[in-house]
């Protein structure tokens, strides 16, 4: 817990001011606290590129992509380029299952296309075949 010290060399503080400090410096941490809070939020999970191997078909994602892809401030430019890499290379192939793109999947792709990547690549993703 904080500690209120006078550490003024001219003599002591008065009473008054030495508790609006205290509870300032206590607001203070107590507002740090819960800004650390929310720093801990789950980034999300990371993309299942097939651990960059050549591959015929492709597996479904898991789970959309997260604020680790999606939020600017978290983005990891590494983690965005392996997406943008297995979707150039891989995004006209079906899935193994023969199933078409799950809700996960479209957002995946929908994140490729909003960094700029070219559309043909996952058009038959985007038109759920």
């Amino acid at each position: 817990m904080l500690q209120c010290v006078n550490t003024s060399r001219d003599g002591p503080v008065g009473r008054g001011c030495e508790l609006r400090i205290c509870g300032l410096l206590t607001a203070v941490a107590a507002l740090l606290m819960l800004a650390g809070a929310g720093c801990t939020e789950e980034a999300g999970p990371l993309f299942a590129d097939a651990d960059g191997l050549e591959i015929t078909c492709m597996q479904h994602q898991p789970e959309p992509p997260g604020s680790r892809y999606t939020d600017p401030e978290r983005t990891n430019t590494a983690e965005l380029l392996t997406v943008l890499r297995y979707y150039t290379a891989h995004g006209t192939k079906g899935y193994c299952d023969g199933a078409g793109p799950t809700d996960a999947d479209r957002a995946w792709v929908r994140l490729y296309v909003e960094q700029g990547a070219d559309r043909s690549n996952v058009a038959p993703l985007l038109d759920g075949r």
